[in-house]
């Protein structure tokens, strides 16, 4: 029997704290999760995630069914183990790789037929056998089979999309409960790009069909913040009170802060690694490019406010010159300070949530950012 339960445990306005329980442990929320797209999140070794006191990470099916491959999955029992992470996985369908790798591959009612990035083979994704990938990788929530729209879309393609991930919406679910091995939870997803009553009808829909969570998807395509935000607001409020929210690929600190205030409850992005790796780093007080001449000759360490020792006991200048030598070490110093960065929001936003403060943390926010 499952284990997965959530439990809301404050409100202040819109914004949520609680508690997602699995079977490997409990994730506290709102939470944000690292990026492991092939079991790995780039730059950053997983002992490190650890310290850092991540609850949970998120992997990519599409990604592993190439590299490294069901086989060798199973050979070690599960991606968990694999990896040596011992702590909740959600594990992404494949949905994003259907919209990016548009050239790769072709949809039909079934499913997907993809060619892969890597040697050209093909590959089928259907909402059947994407339940029966997670449940072989082991993860703990696992994200049904979608299309996620691109934008912008005509109304009649987002509406056809919406469709078509509906039906495979109901395939997924039978699919799961059907299941004997099956992860902890399962989650839908809330498409309808950015059409009000094609959200509205998607998450009626999708809640009809009764998933243990849902995610709002088709997001942090392109459509700007100021859209994403005016979508969440007229989508949240019809996602059930008592189950997790997710809002898929987003994102930054503003965009995240943004969405609590809107009852979003789980957040991943790839952008603490990506942007560590190109010598961007998150602090208190706004962004600081390390690539920059002017930290060539400062001894400062990265973030003085930051209590993180692995990244302090390097100073700006020699980060400085590793990120342009392109020293592999200057990545990962950075994305492990970026990642340390957002645990710690994170877990601010949760304690202003239940202390009743989260406007004026939110205040505060905005003025650091805009005092440096």
């Amino acid at each position: 029997m499952s284990k997965y339960k959530f439990i809301l445990e404050k409100k202040d306005k819109k914004a949520r704290s609680g508690t997602i329980k699995t079977s490997l442990g409990d994730i506290k929320t709102p939470a944000f999760m690292p990026v492991a797209t092939q079991g790995a999140i780039k730059s950053t070794p997983i002992n490190i995630i650890e310290e850092i006191d991540y609850d949970i990470i998120l992997s990519n099916t599409y990604h592993n069914i190439l590299r490294p491959g069901l086989k060798i999955i199973k050979e070690f029992t599960n991606l968990s183990k694999f990896m040596d992470w011992n702590k909740p996985i959600l594990t992404d369908s494949g949905g994003f790789q259907v919209m990016s790798l548009s050239k790769l591959r072709k949809i039909s009612k079934k499913g997907v037929i993809f060619q892969s990035h890597i040697d050209g083979s093909s590959h089928e994704l259907t909402p059947e056998n994407v339940v029966e990938t997670q449940n072989i990788i082991g993860s703990n929530i696992q994200m049904v089979l979608d299309e996620c729209t691109p934008f912008p879309s005509s109304y009649n393609d987002a509406e056809k999309s919406m469709n078509l991930s509906l039906e495979w919406a109901e395939r997924a679910r039978k699919t799961y409960l059907n299941s004997k091995n099956r992860s902890d939870a399962q989650f839908g997803i809330v498409q309808g790009s950015t059409y009000e009553d094609l959200r509205i009808k998607s998450s009626l829909e999708t809640i009809n069909i009764d998933f243990d969570g849902y995610a709002v998807g088709g997001l942090a395509v392109g459509e700007g913040h100021d859209k994403m935000i005016e979508v969440l607001k007229y989508t949240v409020p019809t996602l059930p009170d008592d189950k997790v929210r997710y809002l898929m690929g987003v994102g930054k600190p503003e965009n995240i802060i943004e969405a609590v205030s809107e009852g979003i409850d789980i957040f991943d992005c790839v952008i603490p690694t990506r942007e560590g790796r190109h010598g961007h780093a998150y602090c208190k007080n706004g962004t600081l490019n390390l690539k920059n001449k002017i930290f060539e000759n400062d001894n400062r360490p990265l973030d003085e406010s930051s209590n993180f020792s692995f990244s302090n006991r390097f100073s700006r200048g020699y980060i400085h010159h590793l990120i342009k030598s392109k020293e592999p070490l200057g990545g990962l110093i950075i994305s492990s300070h970026n990642l340390n960065y957002y645990k710690n929001f994170m877990t601010d936003i949760r304690k202003a949530i239940e202390s009743g403060k989260f406007e004026d943390f939110k205040e505060e926010f905005y003025f650091n950012r805009d005092s440096s």
